[in-house]
């Protein structure tokens, strides 16, 4: 109990009486909330976005001696995704900056300049699209360096706090994924779905946000796709980050 305790005394002392009165009362019970629904919360166990990741994770290790790139390797959170892989896949980390778990240092947004057209059998990019400036072009640069039939998994946010800013642009709902990864762009689509079930609870008391805690919503999504084909002739952007950005990807 002393930790949410804590907070509530940092408010006040941020704010003093007028700012724990306009949010506090909302603040503590929402960290009430938290402390009576916790043995309700779910595991990760037939969510969909994690079945979609061992799927992808299933059929890459299904596969004999495939050859893998994994876009935003390097090691910022502790997690390695690249555990639950085999040991005889070919596994390449690409990153844009150097650092733990990265084998290349490249932009996603230039794929092609790095890597042979058609030369990895799978590519997964796991809360790095968030962190994309230009998305689209990357799913563009994914098909062009996968095989015919070759795998993609994407798993990123519908909602997520701001971090690794500046360089934090997008969330992406299933169906922003679909748009991504569609015939036009030379995929097909196998399973999409969302995971991390939650709710949103806002701050202040306007008529836009006052109800937003009635509606479901999740803090995970995940596609997997296969390459069906070379992207429509008329998709084209030739544009760098740097070209449309006068910001740098956070360092270290």
């Amino acid at each position: 109990m002393g930790a949410w305790w804590q907070r509530i005394a940092a408010r006040f002392r941020e704010g003093g009486p007028r700012r724990l009165a306009y949010d506090g009362s909302l603040y503590l019970a929402l960290e009430l909330a938290s402390l009576v629904l916790a043995p309700f919360r779910r595991s990760a166990h037939g969510q969909a976005y994690y079945d979609i990741v061992e799927d992808f994770t299933a059929r890459v290790n299904a596969q004999t001696a495939p050859r893998v790139l994994e876009i935003g390797s390097r090691n910022v959170t502790g997690v390695r995704h690249r555990g639950h892989l085999a040991a005889h896949v070919d596994l390449v980390g690409v990153d844009v900056q150097p650092g733990p778990d990265v084998d290349v240092v490249a932009d996603a947004h230039q794929l092609g300049q790095q890597f042979a057209e058609a030369s990895f059998d799978a590519v997964f990019a796991i809360s790095v699209f968030e962190h994309l400036a230009m998305p689209w072009k990357v799913a563009l640069e994914i098909n062009r360096v996968l095989k015919p039939g070759g795998l993609v998994l994407i798993a990123t946010h519908p909602a997520w706090p701001p971090h690794e800013l500046p360089w934090d642009f997008w969330r992406f709902s299933s169906e922003g994924l679909r748009v991504l990864l569609n015939a036009k762009t030379g995929f097909e689509m196998l399973r999409c779905g969302e995971g991390e079930p939650g709710r949103m609870f806002a701050l202040t008391n306007t008529m836009p946000v006052r109800g937003l805690h009635r509606n479901a919503s999740a803090f995970a999504v995940a596609a997997l796709a296969r390459k069906s084909g070379a992207p429509a002739v008329e998709l084209r952007w030739d544009l760098t980050p740097a070209d449309i950005l006068d910001t740098q990807y956070r360092q270290g």
